[in-house]
């Protein structure tokens, strides 16, 4: 029996199938060598960079997410639908909501949720904007709003439904502000003829100096420049600090009257229970050495934005929380379980920066390119944008069905993806906005 064999009955269960952990068991699956099992709470994989095109209804949720059992047909995958609680790493045991399972081996790629920064205020009645889930909401909550000022007399409250604040401004926030924008200056004039008198304003309030604060100059410059254009109130070096009683107040005093606050100011890793405290650093990431591996415990590793690696030296702070890390993390991974297979010697992970980008409404775009260092803006930006992201999509049945809305989208400036649905089982962010108590729009 060579040493390939040996390892063939040693079982590696995978939590979360985001960048990470998808970009893992697929390419480790090419090679018979292990058991995997990729444990996630939703039965599909979704494109996080586009969730905020589907919560704005350029795009429909079926374009960016695919089912994690079509994808794993044929292959060495078995997969398990249900949400990780606990681990003991003690007994070599995950402790899931419908049960438990054993591993030999146990990879982290449970990714990030949004960061509230323990103000519980905003995480009740601001709309996150992270998961599929979240993106369905905020559009069921947008488009509701429209209507619902269609509606009523009371040009207070009329204007408190037409205004957004969009707290954060990193890509998420900017993306969310362009494509707002487009739906400000090319659809609401044309579907809603009742608000043509009116405003529909859109602010993006940041603590920073700068919007795209990871970015260049070049780019901040630019994205500052197209958002004034679309019509966006931009609010610099100050924060939002409550929401209640259809303000946001923010840290300098100002008050915004509205229903909708979109929160895209940050995220932090989910914290895992039956872990010890010590492996936990900044942001709730687990810290690895340069090989994945927990400190600490033999066989736990971690990649993607759940893991906190400083022995890159070109980020001894740890990698940005971005899809090319996480990708990047989860094919080395997968490398190294193939070498230990082998009894190989194992490399330790250096990531290679590829840039930063930002797409700003339906037609533009900066791209800052890091080898070569490179500032990109116009057609050739939206282009690059456009082909990464397409390219990263995981099924030729994604790809084919976003090329062919981002087409109808760029050639008419409209979407017909704008439909309120809701599950009756769920309950909706609307009611906390009280915005759906006429009529029988929503049925609990």
């Amino acid at each position: 029996m060579n040493k390939a064999d040996k390892n063939t009955t040693k079982h590696i269960v995978v939590i979360g199938g985001g960048f990470a952990g998808l970009n893992f068991v697929k390419h480790l699956a090419k090679k018979n060598y292990y058991n995997i099992t990729l444990v996630d709470k939703n039965n599909y994989n979704h494109f996080t960079p586009l969730v905020y095109q589907v919560a704005t209804g350029f795009l429909d949720a079926s374009n960016i997410s695919y089912p994690f059992r079509k994808l794993f047909r044929n292959k060495n995958i078995r997969f398990h639908l249900g949400e990780l609680l606990s681990v003991s790493h003690e007994q070599s045991t995950c402790y899931l909501s419908n049960g438990e399972i054993k591993y030999d081996y146990l990879v982290f790629a449970t990714g990030s949720i949004s960061n509230f920064f323990g103000n519980i205020n905003i995480q009740q009645y601001a709309i996150p904007m992270k998961t599929l889930n979240d993106a369905l909401n905020m559009k069921n909550v947008l488009l509701q709003s429209l209507e619902a000022a269609c509606n009523t007399n009371d040009v207070e409250e009329r204007n408190k439904l037409l205004t957004v604040v969009v707290a954060g401004g990193g890509p998420t926030g900017v993306e969310v502000c362009g494509m707002l924008g487009e739906m400000k200056r090319c659809i609401i004039p044309k579907d809603y003829p009742e608000l043509k008198e009116d405003n529909f304003d859109i602010y993006i309030v940041d603590g920073s100096p700068s919007l795209l604060n990871q970015m260049s100059e070049k780019s901040q410059r630019n994205a500052y420049s197209i958002l004034v254009n679309l019509g966006v109130k931009i609010i610099l070096q100050v924060t939002v600090h409550k929401f209640v009683d259809d303000e946001v107040e923010l840290s300098n005093g100002i008050i915004i009257k509205t229903k909708n606050l979109v929160w895209a100011a940050g995220v932090t890793a989910a914290k895992i229970d039956g872990l010890p405290a010590s492996s936990f650093g900044k942001g709730n990431r687990l810290v690895t050495n340069a090989y994945n591996r927990l400190l600490n415990i033999e066989n736990i590793f971690a990649i993607g934005d759940a893991c906190l690696q400083t022995a890159d030296h070109h980020f001894p702070n740890g990698h940005p929380l971005l899809a090319q890390p996480a990708i990047q993390q989860g094919r080395y991974l997968a490398r190294n379980f193939i070498a230990m297979a082998n009894g190989h010697i194992l490399k330790p992970f250096v990531y290679n920066d590829k840039g930063v980008m930002a797409i700003i409404g339906g037609r533009h775009a900066v791209v800052d390119l890091a080898k070569p260092k490179a500032h990109i803006k116009g057609f050739a930006a939206l282009f690059i944008w456009l082909f990464i992201h397409l390219i990263s999509l995981v099924a030729f049945d994604n790809k084919l069905k976003t090329v062919f809305n981002w087409l109808v989208s760029f050639l008419t400036k409209d979407q017909s993806l704008r439909m309120i649905i809701r599950p009756k089982t769920e309950q909706a962010i609307l009611s906390k906005n009280n915005i759906h108590e006429t009529g029988n729009a929503y049925q609990q």
